[in-house]
């Protein structure tokens, strides 16, 4: 069965593409309400953030509010060219910030949510494979490979602990003595 996430090209065309034509719904129904599109927008960067494949989490809180901006477009109004669009979509910008930080914040944190999620779930994956290995070798322990009667067996070389190595010192440049002439 195919994987049914997004990735972060796809989450950002996903959210872009969504927030795009449900402005445009919203224009064409409703007159363009900010509140509706703001609710929808909370909506779509809730979908994306849960949609958006595991490798490419970082790039939901991204991509968001980029398609927030994209979307924005139909319903920003402005008129007199492109200078009038462009200054309607700023200010439809600044008016609906909230909106904006709040999608923003949902997509944060079900993305970290997920991460979190992520790490414990292949931390429990290693200390099981840990596990299996430590069992593995008390098998082979118990078979009498290499036991001599009487002595200690020995810990697994993964009980060790790890210290890091400490950096070498830089290098120091030769003292020279002047020769006298």
């Amino acid at each position: 069965m195919p994987n049914p996430r997004l990735t972060g090209l796809g989450c950002g065309l996903f959210c872009g593409a969504s927030m795009f034509a449900l402005a445009c719904l919203d224009r064409l129904l409703f007159g363009g309400s900010p509140t509706l599109y703001g609710v929808l927008f909370l909506l779509v960067s809730a979908l994306t953030a849960v949609w958006v494949r595991s490798g490419d989490l970082t790039s939901a809180p991204v991509v968001v509010p980029i398609a927030f901006a994209a979307g924005l477009l139909p319903i920003a109004g402005g008129e007199g060219g492109l200078g009038g669009h462009l200054m309607g979509l700023i200010t439809a910008l600044a008016v609906e910030a909230g909106w904006l930080y709040g999608g923003t914040l949902v997509a944060g944190l079900i993305v970290t949510v997920r991460k979190v999620r992520l790490m414990a779930r292949r931390a429990a994956e290693r200390e099981r494979e840990r596990e299996r290995g430590r069992e593995r070798a008390v098998r082979e322990r118990g078979q009498g490979q290499g036991r001599v009667p009487g002595a200690q067996a020995r810990a697994p070389h993964d009980r060790r602990p790890v210290r890091p190595r400490s950096p070498r010192p830089p290098a120091q440049p030769r003292r020279t003595v002047p020769r006298s002439s």
